[in-house]
């Protein structure tokens, strides 16, 4: 008894509407505005007119360059290289960049500038954060998926306890791992002394640029693979038990199960948690501003916190918007490569 009008697609499109004005005005709009933004030199409370700078925010964003030293003789007959900041200074072409790495090849030295070196270094943090807790959270997230699907008593207990963190608010988790992580009065320094006796000598766990971004990367697996379980278990209660069945039947181990049936079963939810899961990743701002403010030494500044440092707490709307959009087309770049790399592996 529907009327004509929506045999022809009309009701779909009059449900879709409401969700795709929302999109519009609070994803699209402002993603233009800021780029046009991205054009400007927009401070807040500036006493500055705004002006059009065309693409100097991006050129200050991204400018790289290397420079190649040669050793030179110095007064007390030993050789060393000239100081970067004294090339720099009386080279025009490199005024306003900055040493960002360096590398020694016997009297050679190549060094390594950026406009922005504290961009450069916040985009490989990022990275090496997505790197690190990607894998671990998924397998993590598989791990108890396995566990509470295997049938064991209390299942519904379980799966509560593993996803209780999920629904925690991010802020809270912070600060409760920052205390867990503290270097006098943290359970893991106090923890980790008494089952060796003593002999371990307490870490700064946030304060130390080697062990501050694998700190946080294990407080956010931890936090978020509730999440990836649950969507990890729905994959596996979708896999037909015939196939277990059969490959028992076979002769097959518990093992040879796990890689020859429930990997391929769950081929394509696997892809899909490892995509949720590197953009969720590249978006780490909390865990930051909370535990560590970006530090020590810019070791734990990602692109978000430094986006909001420029943006909003330093006033620069126009170059944390030119951030903000040069990390929009990463991620989604490397959204596309992840979703056609499975969708070749699926279609092999």
């Amino acid at each position: 008894m529907r009327p004509q009008w929506a045999n022809r697609g009309a009701l779909a499109f009059l449900f879709g509407t409401p969700a795709m004005l929302g999109l519009i005005g609070f994803l699209v709009v402002p993603f233009l505005m800021a780029i046009g933004l991205t054009l400007t030199n927009q401070k807040l409370l500036s006493p500055q007119d705004t002006r059009i700078v065309g693409l100097s925010n991006y050129e200050r964003l991204l400018g790289l360059t290397m420079i190649r030293q040669d050793s030179v003789l110095g007064v007390n007959g030993d050789t060393g290289f000239e100081r970067v900041r004294d090339v720099t200074r009386r080279t025009p072409r490199l005024h306003g960049y900055k040493p960002l790495g360096q590398a020694e090849f016997g009297s050679t030295r190549l060094v390594l500038l950026a406009r922005d070196p504290i961009f450069i270094q916040s985009l490989l943090n990022t990275i090496l954060f997505a790197v690190m807790v990607v894998p671990l959270q998924c397998s993590l997230a598989l791990a108890l998926a396995l566990l509470v699907n295997a049938g064991l008593p209390g299942q519904r207990l379980f799966r509560t306890v593993y996803f209780s963190p999920v629904v925690m608010s991010m802020v809270v988790v912070a600060v409760i791992w920052a205390f867990l992580f503290n270097r006098d009065l943290g359970l893991i320094n106090q923890f980790l002394s008494w089952a060796t006796f003593g002999k371990f000598q307490p870490v700064d766990w946030l304060g130390n640029p080697a062990t501050a971004m694998p700190a946080i990367v294990i407080m956010s697996a931890w936090q978020g693979a509730g999440l990836q379980m649950l969507i990890f278990l729905a994959g596996l209660q979708a896999i037909p038990k015939e196939l277990y069945d059969a490959a028992r039947i076979d002769g097959a181990t518990a093992f040879q199960r796990f890689l020859h049936v429930t990997l391929p079963g769950l081929s394509r939810t696997i892809a899909f948690v490892i995509i949720i899961t590197t953009i969720a990743a590249f978006g780490l701002f909390t865990q930051v501003d909370v535990m560590t403010q970006g530090g020590p030494a810019n070791a734990t500044s990602t692109v978000m916190f430094y986006a909001i440092e420029r943006g909003v707490r330093g006033q620069d709307i126009a170059y944390g918007s030119t951030i903000t959009v040069v990390y929009f087309v990463l991620i989604a770049t490397l959204a596309l490569l992840q979703q056609r790399f499975f969708a070749r592996r699926a279609g092999s």
